[in-house]
């Protein structure tokens, strides 16, 4: 996976006891096509060769657009258990 695309979290970091809430890393990745058929295919296609653990889904669509539906898939990296919470699996 690019680097320019990975989420790094640096082992030492721990929002546990925080009362007003707690950062989660998450990332978004958008999928736009001309067919909701398109957008789910590259959307499915893309989930499949990334070992990421699906959170949300959102799903838009913008009239009169070449493009005009779009999907935002929200998403965490998966971590073997073997390695540091703090690299991707597969990174």
């Amino acid at each position: 996976m690019d680097d320019d695309y990975r989420l790094d979290v640096p082992a030492s970091f721990d929002d546990s006891d925080d009362e007003d809430g707690q950062v989660h890393p998450i990332a978004r990745r958008l999928f736009s096509g001309a067919t909701a058929a398109e957008v789910f295919e590259k959307a499915r296609r893309w989930v499949s060769e990334h070992d990421v653990f699906l959170i949300d889904v959102s799903w838009n669509w913008s009239h009169d657009e070449p493009e005009p539906f779009w999907l935002s898939v929200y998403f965490r990296f998966e971590f073997d258990e073997d390695e540091d919470e703090g690299t991707p699996a597969g990174a």
